[in-house]
């Protein structure tokens, strides 16, 4: 086989996240039903994601013009379809294909647009405003920092992430799928190394203490140089 014809091959198998989240949906693995396409209690509880909405709606609402936002990792799009009202062109992305197949038959807006993309391996839209919720928690380093590379390019970057309470050692590497880092006592902190994000400014928009207590879903906003 010639070298070519096996490079082409290994670059046309499915990455592994890919892989894991169809998984994740196919079996149900973060609740709902059988039938369903279901993205845990973090897009669906009360007061989780009525406290969200309420604040990205008066960031969103803020600008004077309209905001093109990416939402990376849109999953059933309980919480973005209260968002596209609020912005300019609303890009919502997710790595499987199945739950973008079905969010493009239930969701309908002339400015929201579906799209199947790997984060970490393809090239992302363009627009003024990334949001990331709950998303990089569930990515290997590696997929976050490629991941990173790619937010320079956006204005603004509302990233919401699942953390232990109290002091932690942050960042410390998974194997990308459905877990997080909560079970090895760390979490996401993008400025913190191997990431290292440089941004103009951080803001805390807000944070939830998980009733089991053992975590805060924290959404912080980041605006870049």
């Amino acid at each position: 086989m010639k070298k070519g014809e096996t490079a082409h091959k290994i670059r046309k198998k499915p990455w592994p996240t890919k892989a894991a989240m169809e998984q994740v949906y196919e079996m149900n693995l973060w609740g709902g039903k059988e039938s369903d396409l279901y993205s845990g209690e973090g897009s669906h509880l009360p007061e989780i994601v009525n406290p969200y909405i309420a604040v990205l709606t008066s960031f969103l609402k803020s600008f004077k013009e309209p905001l093109t936002v990416c939402d990376l990792g849109c999953g059933d799009f309980n919480v973005g379809k209260d968002l596209v009202g609020h912005t300019k062109r609303y890009m919502a992305i997710d790595i499987v294909m199945g739950l973008i197949a079905r969010n493009k038959e239930k969701f309908k807006a002339e400015n929201l647009e579906f799209q199947c993309l790997d984060i970490a391996h393809d090239d992302l839209p363009s627009g003024d405003c990334a949001i990331l919720r709950q998303v990089l928690q569930h990515l290997s380093n590696a997929e976050v920092q490629s991941v990173v590379g790619k937010l320079y390019n956006y204005k603004y970057v509302v990233l919401t992430e699942h953390l232990p309470v109290g002091d932690f050692i942050p960042n410390k590497d998974i194997i990308s799928g459905q877990g997080i880092r909560l079970k090895k006592q760390s979490g996401i902190n993008l400025l913190a190394p191997p990431f290292n994000f440089k941004v103009l400014e951080e803001k805390q928009l807000l944070s939830h203490l998980v009733n089991d207590g053992k975590g805060v879903i924290v959404t912080t906003l980041y605006r870049m140089f």
